[in-house]
């Protein structure tokens, strides 16, 4: 079921919404702005009904807010409000409203516009979905990815949570693509897209194809040492997956794995710390490949043999 949230001031206005819309939807009610944008970005809704009079911060302040953050700027807003003169309709639209409803209520009118903005968020969360998914692994593309990344990094230095940056490159895959064809080396890439999705597969794991025959993942919670035992059977996975690569340089498909975890401090970068885990996964090729190399918190060293 859909989700909506009212945030409307007028416990009695938000209850005459709520009725208009239970039977279809699952409707959540705050009673202030502040409330209002909290649960905003920490729940999914598919659409938010704004009471543009509040006392305090009003509904247009609250829609300039939800417009800045990445959770919630793409969330559809229709505005509640009894002020009909065009210069308000007209800011509130500038702001990023998708729609008004006028005071006093209409059930068909409310319901109408409603569904009419649910079903166009539906729409083009699933046109966004396809624009942000790799066609050949079916795993996040680098555009989500870019996206993501920046979300995640917020999050890890506001509740000061490890995240882990992890980088990994199919081994001498060249070599794969000038001995068995290029069709072969796409099945590769699939191949091991879905060993690393599969074994990333928490609510606080992200994969993507970062390019080429190259993935970036991201994993938050985890200490250093759990996450670098984690990619070692990562990469012992790909390995057993046995498909035979050119004898010259290895009897099977591997991968090598460098990425860094860190608690970020604030006002710190994530490009700097991708830079770290880069440079990890460019040390653990240097020295033999089918390995994983880690920088742990302290910006120790962690070697797989």
């Amino acid at each position: 079921m859909e989700k909506i949230l009212i945030v409307d001031d007028s416990a009695v206005q938000a209850a005459q919404l709520k009725a208009i819309l239970d039977d279809e939807y699952d409707v959540a009610v705050a009673q202030t702005a502040e409330d209002g944008l909290r649960r905003a970005s920490g729940e999914n809704f598919s659409l938010i009904l704004l009471d543009v009079v509040m006392p305090g911060m009003d509904g247009f302040t609250l829609l300039k807010k939800l417009q800045e953050e990445i959770i919630t700027q793409s969330v559809p807003v229709i505005l509640i409000t009894s002020l009909s003169d065009v210069a308000n309709e007209q800011r509130g639209l500038v702001l990023g409203a998708v729609d008004y409803i006028a005071k006093p209520f209409s059930p068909l009118i409310v319901k109408a516009r409603v569904n009419t903005h649910i079903k166009l968020y539906n729409y083009r969360r699933q046109v966004e979905q396809q624009s942000m998914t790799d066609q050949l692994t079916g795993i996040a593309n680098r555009r989500r990815y870019d996206r993501h990344s920046a979300t995640k990094w917020r999050e890890a230095v506001r509740l000061q949570v490890p995240l882990s940056i992890c980088m990994f490159d199919i081994d001498h895959f060249k070599v794969y693509n000038d001995t068995f064809g290029h069709p072969a080396g796409d099945k590769v890439i699939a191949a091991v897209a879905k060993t690393i999705s599969s074994h990333l597969h928490r609510s606080t794991d992200f994969v993507a194809r970062y390019g080429g025959e190259e993935f970036v993942a991201l994993s938050m919670g985890d200490r250093a040492e759990n996450i670098f035992g984690h990619l070692k059977k990562i990469r012992q996975a790909v390995e057993d997956l046995h498909i035979p690569h050119d004898p010259s340089v290895s009897p099977w498909v591997t991968v090598s794995v460098g990425g860094v975890t860190v608690v970020p401090p604030a006002n710190s970068s994530y490009a700097f710390y991708l830079k770290i885990a880069d440079t990890m996964l460019y040390d653990a090729k240097k020295h033999g490949r089918n390995r994983v190399v880690w920088t742990d918190e302290q910006m120790r060293q962690l070697r797989e043999a």
